[in-house]
């Protein structure tokens, strides 16, 4: 799968679009292959401040669990229900229907265009 440009990513293999003052936010389609079938998604909840670095919710697999980290600080505007009702999502459509949360962002993480993300996944 191509990595879409008009993104950026993480080194946590989280993904950020800019949208109107906020960012929308999911995992990557390497983060969903690598974790297998996802099956329970927890998320913060709308209002919620969450810092650039720290886990703010997890991602159950049949495989393992793995934490979402932030991929910015700020205050969480939006979460798709959606994924919480149908984790299976994430891994169909990690960079559609899969988004997982909408940030006010205050201040950016450490973040990478799709050309680095790239180099760092191809390794």
């Amino acid at each position: 799968m191509s990595l879409p440009t008009h993104l950026h990513y993480t080194e946590e293999h989280e993904w950020l679009e800019e949208r109107d003052g906020t960012v929308r936010v999911g995992v990557t389609h390497y983060a969903s292959e690598a974790l297998g079938d996802i099956v329970y998604v927890q998320l913060p909840e709308v209002g919620e401040q969450i810092t650039a670095g720290e886990s703010c919710g997890e991602l159950e697999s049949t495989k393992s669990v793995s934490d979402l980290f932030a991929p910015a600080t700020g205050e969480v505007v939006a979460v798709n229900e959606s994924v919480v009702d149908d984790p299976s999502l994430v891994n169909a459509d990690p960079f559609g229907d899969g988004w997982l949360l909408e940030l006010r962002v205050s201040e950016n993480g450490k973040l990478l265009t799709a050309e680095q993300y790239a180099e760092l996944t191809s390794g």
